[in-house]
């Protein structure tokens, strides 16, 4: 990435304005870059709006008071405020929406597995929310980041690059569950169907556009194979993908319908027991799926963070990025506010490096996106015709940009180079972010022990290495007070 400083607009101008206050020409972007970046962030995680209301539809409550559409509007409008703070607060190119996971376990641990309502499933998740931001505000959370060594952030940088790969390949249809194994290539082993030409056609001219250095290539690449599966669509009316149907369209078609535009609802607002949780699942049990909920948010947010910093060139000789209090705070009211907008957890999202790769530094970037997302409130078709095969190419194609900073790691020093092995295997291989740090920390923990290295340990990685301890175990801890 080019970090030419751009020659900044006169300060008495609109545009002048902007770039002092959100310092783009300081760091070497364009308010054009900037936009573009917002725009390729928001269609890179705008699945987020289709997909959580999808995930929770299986926990909201049977009398119909809390509907799917509800869910979509609320996702959206609590993504675009939170993700608008992010860039004017803490001026980072970081956008926020539910978290992945985190609306998992409130569907199917919490109220299907658990018995809670999902007003109390919510109130659980307020609760996690203020714990987090009270550990930024005493500054545990931003010390636990700074403790953590240099190349070891550049490890997790790396690892969430090959797990953002992986889910783009899954998102895409490339990489699928097959019979006799894990996951392997396309439909029994071989592309079919025309939404896997739509992601073979967005990633290559994606790979051919940034090669011959085009500016806006992953963007372009979204945009025009949205546009070539709206035609294919047109002519072929593919339907969704389904066990019958494997070469379907992923999470959305790519088609304009009479359903797509209505007025938005926000009935999930509000929706929230803060106390019904503590008194059906006992004081003790309500605690530690708070403080699982808040292990996963604490670690995603750190890497996320780390790894866009890394991208856009934005950390410090230590590996921090600029405001990481703000940041981290933002962070943490996001969860309070997913849990009060009825739409799960909200936390950072590792798609922001899509934006980075493009030339996103700055939080204009972050208030693009955010733009975008209350404009889709209303603007439905404009996400509902993205399908997953396009967006996904962004995604992959971010994993290889990511990818690229494990040369940074000393290979050569054991203490370094197997602690950042596991953390970056685990990522893709256990499905998230948060394990691959945990198991990155222990690793590190105990090789540092084998040669005799303790009092180089600081007390909170030993701290932060029990917590994950727990965390791994935190199946059996809760079968002893079940």
């Amino acid at each position: 990435m080019s970090k030419k400083t751009a020659t900044a607009p006169a300060p008495n101008t609109f545009g002048g304005k902007l770039d002092h206050f959100f310092e783009i020409s300081k760091r070497g972007s364009t308010i054009g870059r900037e936009i573009r970046g917002g725009f390729v962030t928001f269609f890179a995680m705008a699945y987020i709006l289709v997909l959580n209301p999808i995930i929770l539809s299986a926990a909201l409550p049977k009398d119909g008071s809390i509907t799917m559409p509800d869910i979509a509007a609320g996702t959206a409008l609590v993504a675009g405020v939170m993700t608008i703070l992010m860039g004017v607060v803490a001026n980072y190119p970081m956008a926020l929406a539910a978290g992945l996971g985190l609306n998992a376990m409130v569907a199917f641990t919490l109220v299907l597995g658990s018995g809670l309502t999902f007003q109390e499933a919510m109130g659980l998740i307020f609760w996690e929310g203020v714990v987090i931001t009270i550990l930024v505000l005493t500054g545990f959370r931003e010390a636990v980041f700074r403790a953590v060594p240099r190349q070891m952030k550049t490890a997790i940088s790396v690892g969430i690059g090959l797990f953002i790969a992986f889910i783009g390949l899954i998102n895409g249809g490339i990489i699928r569950a097959q019979d006799g194994t894990i996951v392997g290539l396309g439909v029994n082993g071989s592309l079919m169907g025309w939404p896997a030409v739509v992601f073979v056609f967005g990633f290559f001219l994606t790979v051919v556009l940034y090669a011959a250095r085009v500016k806006g290539s992953i963007l372009i690449g979204i945009l025009s194979s949205t546009v070539l599966a709206v035609i294919i669509q047109f002519f072929a009316k593919l339907e969704p993908k389904s066990d019958k149907n494997p070469v379907g369209w992923g999470q959305t078609v790519p088609a304009f319908n009479a359903e797509s535009w209505h007025l938005p609802s926000f009935g999930s607002l509000g929706q929230i027991d803060f106390f019904g949780g503590f008194a059906k699942m006992g004081v003790v049990a309500a605690i530690l799926v708070i403080f699982s909920l808040m292990l996963a948010d604490f670690f995603d947010t750190m890497g996320t963070m780390v790894a866009i910093g890394e991208e856009g060139g934005l950390l410090d000789k230590e590996g921090n990025p600029p405001r990481t209090k703000s940041i981290l705070i933002i962070d943490s009211l996001a969860a309070v506010a997913g849990g009060l907008g009825g739409v799960s957890s909200n936390t950072s999202y590792v798609e922001s490096s899509a934006g980075v790769g493009e030339g996103a530094r700055t939080g204009f970037a972050s208030l693009v996106t955010g733009i975008l997302f209350l404009l889709s409130i209303f603007l439905a078709p404009l996400v509902e015709i993205i399908p997953s095969e396009a967006a996904s190419t962004a995604l992959v194609f971010v994993g290889f940009l990511m990818m690229v900073q494990v040369t940074d790691i000393d290979w050569k020093n054991l203490e370094v180079a197997i602690p950042a092995f596991m953390t970056i295997i685990f990522m893709p291989f256990a499905y998230s972010i948060s394990v691959g740090i945990g198991v990155g920390f222990v690793t590190f923990l105990v090789v540092k022990l084998a040669r005799g290295k303790a009092k180089e340990i600081s007390v909170l990685m030993w701290i932060v290495s029990i917590l994950f301890v727990i965390y791994f175990c935190l199946g059996p801890i809760q079968a002893l007070f079940a």
